[in-house]
């Protein structure tokens, strides 16, 4: 399974809940969650075939900022 982490302006319950519809919309998507706690309010997402573009175009159409975090 793949994990791919974002940046994201996601920083309450009620985001949570806006973005929710649109990444659960996404079928390579097995499992996701915000860490609101981070300054980053970092995106976590996981699945066998999940893409960034897929991810970064659920956000934004849920109206929030997102950019990947590359690992390095």
């Amino acid at each position: 399974m793949k994990t791919l982490q974002f940046k994201t302006n996601i920083n309450c319950g009620n985001c949570v809940r806006a973005v929710t519809g649109f990444l659960n919309d996404v079928p390579t998507i097995t499992e996701w969650s915000v860490d609101t706690d981070n300054p980053d309010k970092i995106l976590t997402v996981k699945g066998n075939e999940v893409t960034v573009e897929a991810v970064v175009e659920a956000v934004e159409d849920a109206g929030f900022d997102v950019k990947e975090v590359v690992a390095g």
